[in-house]
């Protein structure tokens, strides 16, 4: 028997619940992984799954198992990695996803900046406001907002995209004095087409209190680059995140209202298959892109 064949069988059949899965993950056949486990359980001699006709699981026996090989077999893992990447040379094609929102101002910069050290590796850039399944669309990284689901995702944490109402200095010399949520009622108001503002503009939370204020949109729109120009044309004022508008900030272009009160954050993360071999390029932008995207004005480390 080959142990840590059988080890890594074990443990992916236990993170997936499915003796399928792991097959398609290891890249094996299903009567492979059965013989496995059988295997290891003879090995053993302990019961170390419970199968059912949905679900396999652990006995008390396979979880004890589990918790003790799954150091080894991440530490094999990862020195085996290391030594593939020393001799590989970073090339190759890198499809990459995310919200048009980050992609144009933020995130093709970082590209053309990886490229300028990696001139081997091309990229396909993909700017839409949508999720993605990495896998069936052949993607190998992703940016989204909000904690992504799914079992077949490795998540690397970028920080939390702070949100703030901002407009121009001409609509607020329009608009009259903005310095309680109440006020917000009699201004215009444009924001993004996703929000939930039918009926509110969004929960501000400040001075104590938390507050949802009836608003009158006059422009939604699913474009954020749309959105920010609307504002500094003095359209209106509207939610917009930091990241988008640092810039207009300090050039005066456009002006956070109501500084005291907070808008609901949102987590940022870069996002890659769990079932799919991390090629060198891959890894080399992840490791380049991660601290750039965190050193971003408005991206922070807490909501």
């Amino acid at each position: 028997m080959d142990l840590a064949l059988a080890l890594r069988a074990f443990q992916r059949t236990v993170d997936r619940g499915s003796m399928t899965a792991a097959a398609r993950d290891l890249a094996v056949s299903q009567p492979a992984i059965s013989k496995h486990l059988r295997n290891l359980e003879a090995h053993v001699g302990a019961r170390l799954l419970e199968r059912s006709a949905r679900l396999v699981r652990p006995t008390p026996q396979g979880l004890r198992l589990y918790a003790a090989s799954q150091p080894a077999i991440a530490a094999i893992d990862a020195a085996l990695e290391d030594l593939r990447a020393e001799g590989a040379q970073v090339e190759g094609r890198l499809r990459l996803h995310a919200p048009s929102c980050i992609g144009v101002r933020h995130l093709h910069p970082i590209v053309a900046d990886f490229q300028a050290q990696h001139p081997r590796v091309s990229i396909d850039l993909v700017l839409e406001e949508r999720v993605v399944d990495l896998v069936h669309e052949d993607y190998d990284l992703a940016l989204r907002y909000g904690r992504p689901e799914g079992q077949d995702l490795i998540i690397r944490r970028l920080g939390w995209s702070h949100r703030i109402l901002v407009a121009a200095p001409a609509y607020l010399a329009r608009a009259g004095e903005i310095g309680r949520p109440e006020h917000l009622t009699a201004c215009d108001v444009v924001t993004i087409a996703s929000a939930a503002v039918s009926r509110t503009l969004l929960t501000l939370q400040g001075d104590g209190e938390t507050v949802d204020v009836p608003v009158r949109p006059i422009l939604r729109t699913n474009n954020a680059e749309v959105l920010v120009h609307a504002l500094r044309e003095g359209r209106g004022i509207g939610p917009v995140q930091r990241l988008l508008v640092a810039e207009d900030l300090a050039a005066g272009r456009l002006v956070h209202v109501l500084p005291d009160y907070t808008l609901r954050s949102t987590e940022a993360f870069l996002v890659y298959p769990s079932t799919r071999h991390m090629r060198p390029a891959v890894r080399a932008f992840t490791d380049f892109a991660v601290p750039r995207i965190r050193a971003l004005a408005g991206i922070g480390p807490t909501p």
